[in-house]
């Protein structure tokens, strides 16, 4: 196995997302370290969120993750030979108001990882644009919408469902303005 110092955002995360799976955890990477995958590491993300499908007991995942040579500091889990802190929000998987029951897989040397598709992976980013104005996730959305082929018609969609149309139609009128 390679050693933990030299993994990047996306074999830790699929190894540690196999070894959860192997002991009856299923997570999903979502949020920034999402956004670099996609992106190819034109944004770079520290954190690695893996949604926690269903409620599995702290305790759980604590031993399953100390087994792996990272321990517990506040909400995040840590290894001391990565610069990577991964946190585990709770499910269920969703953005907004939408459930989210397809997931795409990638597998590597490390094990399966488990991570939204592209389409939502913009529209996770897109939601804390939406509800909080954060510029910066609108740059994620771009940066993954240019780099990957996203379901513009399921993003209007959903965006119109969340009471955010204009905020869609700026993303776009961007998103155009740096294809051409």
């Amino acid at each position: 196995m390679k050693p933990v110092a030299e993994m990047s955002a996306l074999e830790l995360s699929a190894w540690v997302c196999d070894a959860l799976y192997r002991q009856g955890i299923e997570v999903v990477l979502s949020g920034g370290a999402c956004v670099m995958i996609y992106a190819e590491n034109k944004y770079m993300s520290y954190d690695i969120d893996l949604i926690d499908c269903y409620i599995t007991p702290r305790k759980k995942l604590r031993s399953v993750m100390e087994s792996l040579g990272f321990s517990e500091h506040h909400r995040y889990f840590v290894h001391n030979e990565s610069p990577y802190l991964i946190e585990f929000p709770a499910g269920p998987l969703g953005i907004g108001d939408e459930n989210i029951t397809d997931v795409y897989a990638i597998d590597t040397p490390l094990g399966q990882l488990r991570l939204l598709s592209p389409t939502d992976c913009v529209k996770d980013r897109l939601a804390a644009f939406y509800h909080w104005g954060d510029l910066q996730s609108l740059e994620q959305a771009l940066l993954v919408a240019m780099a990957k082929e996203i379901d513009l018609e399921n993003v209007h969609y959903w965006s119109a469902r969340e009471g955010c149309s204009e905020q869609y139609i700026q993303f776009t009128n961007e998103l155009k303005r740096r294809q051409q």
